[in-house]
C-alpha cells in the first residue's frame, strides 16, 4: 500500500502535447504509470504515444476512468487547467508548472473550498516534482531509478533534495514507500501536515522523512502535528542555515521574513517537536538508517541485512543525481 498513487491509478495529462509534457509522458509510461489520456484545448481527436487526447477534463475522465492528473500547462493557463480538473472529478493532482502568479493560485484555492472534504481534490504543487510509489507509479518528473520501494515516506519542498534524500536511502538498502513533492511556492495545494497525516494513517509506512526549507510556516505546522498526532518516528532536513533574512534563495517560497521562519528556528520546533533533524544535506541518509535502527524498523525498511551508517562506517556515498531534471519548466 502506498498513499496517493499506486499500480491502479489511472492517469490523465493536461499539456500532454507539448514538449516538455510529452517527454515525461513518454518516461512515465516506461515507469509503469497507467497514463490513460491526455488533454489540450483544440486538439481533441489526436493521439500522442498512442494515448488519446481530449478537448476537456470532463470528456477524458468520463471517457477513461482515470482519477489523477499532472499538469504541464504554462504559468498563464496552469490556474485553469487546475479548476477544470477539479470540477472533472479528479481525486489527486500533481502540478509541475512553475512560475504561477500567486494571485492565480489563491482563485484556486478559493475555487476548491466549494467542494466537500470527502470530493475535494488533493492537490500538489505548483512548482513541485510530483508524487511517486516506487515500483508502483510515477506521477512527476524525477528519475524513477533512484527510488527503491520501501517503508519510509518522504515528504520535500525541494525536488533535488528530495532526490539526494532518495538516493542516499537507496545506497543504503532502505526503501521509500511514498515520495511526495509539495513545492516551493508561498501558495501550494497542501502541506507537509497533510501528508504526514496520510503516512501516519498507511500501514505500510514505518516512518517519514520531511526535507524542509526556509521561508513560510508549513514546517512549524508539521511539527506542530507531529508532537500531537505523530507515533511514527520523523527525521528532517532544513535547507537554507546560512541564508540571509530578506533574500529570496531559489523557490519564490523560500525567504525569511518573519519570526519562525529562519532554518534555525525551524530546526529548533521540530526538535522540540521530537523530530531527528540531519545537520546537513550529506547525512539524511544516515540519519534516517540510525533512527530507523534505534525504532528496530531497520530490518522492516531496509533491503540489506546491514547499514554501514549504523555499523559505524563513514556515510555511503550517493550515486550520482541528474539536478538538470528538477525543473524543465524553467
Amino acid at each position: 500500500m502506498a498513499i496517493l498513487i499506486d499500480e491502479h491509478t489511472r492517469v490523465v495529462v493536461q499539456g500532454i502535447t507539448g514538449r516538455i509534457g510529452r517527454f515525461h509522458t513518454e518516461e512515465m509510461i516506461n515507469y509503469g504509470t497507467q497514463v490513460v489520456a491526455g488533454v489540450t484545448p483544440g486538439k481533441g481527436g489526436e493521439t500522442v504515444l498512442d494515448r488519446p487526447v481530449f478537448n476537456t477534463m470532463k470528456e477524458a475522465v468520463a471517457q477513461t476512468g482515470a482519477t489523477a492528473s499532472i499538469v504541464f500547462v504554462p504559468p498563464p493557463f496552469a490556474a485553469d487547467a487546475l479548476m477544470e480538473a477539479a470540477d472533472a472529478g479528479i481525486r489527486f493532482c500533481a502540478c509541475i508548472t512553475d512560475g504561477i502568479p500567486m494571485h492565480d493560485m489563491l482563485k484556486v484555492k478559493r475555487y476548491m473550498r466549494r467542494y466537500r472534504a470527502q470530493q475535494k481534490m488533493t492537490l500538489t504543487g505548483p512548482n513541485c516534482a510530483g508524487t511517486i510509489s516506487p515500483g508502483r507509479s510515477l506521477l512527476g518528473i524525477m528519475p524513477g531509478h533512484i527510488y527503491l520501494p520501501g517503508r519510509v515516506g518522504v515528504i520535500g519542498r525541494s525536488g533535488t533534495l528530495g532526490y539526494e534524500a532518495a538516493s542516499q536511502m537507496k545506497a543504503l538498502g532502505i526503501g521509500v514507500s511514498t515520495s511526495v513533492g509539495i513545492g516551493g511556492d508561498p501558495v501550494n495545494g497542501t502541506s507537509f501536515r497533510d501528508h504526514l497525516a496520510l503516512f501516519e494513517a498507511d500501514p505500510d509506512t514505518d516512518a517519514v522523512v520531511m526535507v524542509g526549507e526556509i521561508g513560510g510556516p508549513q514546517e512549524v505546522e508539521g511539527a506542530e502535528y507531529v508532537r500531537q498526532h505523530m507515533t511514527k518516528p520523523v527525521i528532517a532536513y532544513i535547507a537554507g542555515l546560512s541564508a540571509p533574512k530578506g533574500r529570496r534563495m531559489g523557490h519564490a517560497g523560500a525567504i525569511v521574513s518573519g519570526v519562525g521562519e529562519s532554518a534555525q528556528e525551524k530546526i529548533d520546533i521540530l526538535t522540540a517537536a521530537g523530530v531527528t533533524v540531519a545537520p546537513n544535506a550529506s547525512c539524511i541518509g544516515e540519519t534516517v538508517a540510525r533512527v530507523l535502527s534505534e525504532h528496530a524498523l531497520l530490518g522492516r525498511c531496509s533491503e540489506v541485512g546491514s547499514c554501514p551508517a549504523v555499523a559505524g562506517s563513514s556515510a555511503a556515498t550517493s550515486p550520482p543525481v541528474d539536478h538538470r531534471l528538477q525543473h524543465p519548466t524553467r
